[in-house]
């Protein structure tokens, strides 16, 4: 579809990271912008920036986990701009689970699932029908990760599984939106090719009580400045792609219609083929065998 001023994007964990700099895209191609995230404090200020250059945008505080809070949050979109033409359901957190998969907590689970599914699948129930309905171009963007969406990441096998959920579900949804011959598209997006400097790493600033932990970490949680200086030491190369080409890749996949919102990268592409094929030879899958765990 076309971007075009005075369209609409709703973006969820729109404070900072992905979710800030995919609003700001949007903000230069002049769309109207509906920020959604779980923490005042930075919403806040990323509204305040965004009107500083001129940005019409609003914000609202939401828990994507809560169906409700996204169902308010479509309301007072339609209520404040009476359209939404681009949906991002990027929020997403880490689990904060350690050890071995049958040790962990069931609140890990339980926390991820409902930001990084839930959320999504909240948001689509909430937007989708109306954006179906207005007969106008539309376009949804769901945030995976190439840990869960390419290739799964045991060392965060959690997280790595919601973002494989949010790979089925966009198919899904692509499906679906294709059967209804909908002028509405749907996206995938893997932020990348490398790490990110999001709050992801942070999660557990905002973790809600009712997912509380049950016991003390065994380990302190860790900055991504800690886990770089940690890589650096060990001799690791550690490389970093910013936001916004991320946001970059967001808008250039929905202009083309894009469903896999795949930056290029020769190791995602090798582990892709390395999957594919265990697949096809019906064989082990060798490339989950020497992963450092501990």
């Amino acid at each position: 579809m076309d971007l075009l001023p005075g369209q609409v994007a709703v973006v969820t964990g729109a404070a900072s990271g992905v979710g800030l700099a995919m609003a700001r895209r949007f903000a230069a191609e002049g769309l109207k912008v509906v920020l959604a995230d779980v923490e005042r404090p930075a919403l806040d200020a990323a509204v305040t920036a965004l009107r500083a250059d001129g940005a019409d945008v609003h914000a609202r505080v939401v828990d994507v986990g809560e169906r409700e809070q996204v169902m308010e949050l479509a309301d007072f979109a339609y209520e404040t701009y009476g359209a939404v033409h681009v949906l991002c359901n990027n929020a997403g957190v880490g689990s904060g689970a350690e050890g071995r998969m049958w040790e962990h907590e069931p609140n890990d689970w339980k926390w991820a699932f409902s930001v990084n599914v839930w959320g999504v699948f909240h948001g689509v129930q909430a937007f989708v029908p109306h954006m179906i309905k207005s007969g106008q171009p539309g376009h949804v963007v769901n945030t995976s990760s190439g840990d869960g969406g390419i290739a799964p990441l045991p060392t965060a096998s959690v997280y790595a599984v919601t973002k494989a959920a949010v790979v089925t579900m966009t198919e899904s949804l692509y499906a679906h939106l294709k059967a209804e011959h909908a002028r509405v598209g749907a996206s995938v997006l893997f932020p990348g090719p490398h790490m990110l400097r999001t709050g992801l790493w942070e999660s557990h600033r905002n973790r809600p009580e009712r997912y509380a932990k049950e016991r003390p970490r065994r380990t302190p949680y860790r900055s991504l400045d800690q886990w770089e200086a940690a890589m650096r030491e060990a001799g690791r190369e550690v490389r970093f792609t910013p936001v916004e080409e991320v946001a970059e890749t967001v808008v250039d996949g929905i202009r083309a219609d894009r469903f896999w919102m795949l930056p290029p990268s020769e190791h995602s592409d090798a582990q892709i083929r390395a999957r594919a094929r265990s697949m096809l030879d019906r064989a082990n899958p060798a490339y989950l065998e020497n992963f450092i765990l501990d």
